[in-house]
């Protein structure tokens, strides 16, 4: 089995860094909308059985929990920078990881006032992210791989004309001619 010790290869450090900031503001994003204090009268027990709730939740409901942190599927490879990772330990690195995410933030959510756990929206966000991942990831990392292989042309000027030709410039004055101080007889 092959690992990569250095988890930049081949990958640009400005991409990468690119990558750590979107990361950063998304989980800062997601952490406001799920750790925000919801005011309710009363609020449902908790929901330990796995889709259970689906039949109390709408469309709406389902797909924002489906998308709420779907964008690390691509986030943590782009900022983890693994260009020549193969797609299944990738797949298992950033499900793993979005899981842990999506249980801590339920978890965190379940002390604030207005919420309560519920094992759907953790099991709706690991399904979103690993959409996300097998959708766009390999795809992406073939083009990247793609393009690094291939060899750069040098760019050439053209090789004829490829436009009108360019107007001759205007002749030159005759040279005038001046005696040689040295070389003249008058002195």
């Amino acid at each position: 089995m092959r690992t990569e010790t250095r988890p930049t290869t081949g990958v640009h450090r400005p991409f990468r860094l690119a990558g750590l900031f979107a990361l950063t503001v998304h989980l800062a994003l997601a952490g406001w909308l799920v750790l925000r204090p919801l005011p309710v009268a009363w609020v449902y027990d908790a929901n330990l059985t796995p889709m259970a709730s689906l039949r109390f939740a709408t469309a709406w409901q389902v797909l924002g929990e489906l998308f709420l942190l779907a964008p690390l599927g691509l986030l943590l490879p782009l900022a983890g920078g693994r260009l020549h990772a193969r797609w299944f330990p990738s797949f298992l690195r950033t499900t793993g990881a979005s899981a842990l995410l999506a249980t801590a933030l339920e978890f965190l959510a379940s002390w604030t006032p207005g919420h309560v756990l519920d094992v759907d929206r953790i099991l709706f966000a690991v399904v979103g992210v690993a959409a996300t991942h097998l959708t766009i990831v390999p795809v992406s990392r073939s083009l990247l791989q793609r393009s690094a292989h291939r060899p750069r042309r040098a760019r050439t000027a053209p090789s004829g004309p490829v436009g009108p030709a360019p107007a001759s410039p205007a002749p030159a004055a005759p040279a005038a001619v001046y005696a040689d101080p040295v070389s003249s007889p008058v002195r």
